[in-house]
C-alpha cells in the first residue's frame, strides 16, 4: 500500500525549525542545527510540516511500504 512521508531538500533548508513544532508525531528533527531530517519510521504524511514552511522546501512523497 502506497504512503506519503515527507522529504526535506537539504540543500535549501535553513533549519529554522518551523517544521518540529507542528509536527504531530516528533518525527522531525534540525540535529546540529544544520538541516531538517525526517524519521521515515515516524513520519505519518500528514503534511502539517510541508504546509507550514516558509521556504516550501518540505515535499511529500510516495512511498511503498
Amino acid at each position: 500500500m502506497a504512503k506519503k512521508k515527507a522529504v526535506v531538500n537539504t540543500r535549501k533548508c535553513v533549519a529554522c525549525g518551523c517544521c518540529v513544532k507542528v509536527c504531530p508525531r516528533n518525527a522531525i528533527t534540525v540535529p546540529k542545527g544544520i538541516h531538517a531530517c525526517v524519521d521515515r519510521e515516524l513520519c505519518v504524511g500528514c503534511g502539517m510540516c510541508a504546509r507550514e514552511c516558509p521556504a516550501s522546501i518540505i515535499t511529500l512523497e510516495v512511498t511503498e511500504e
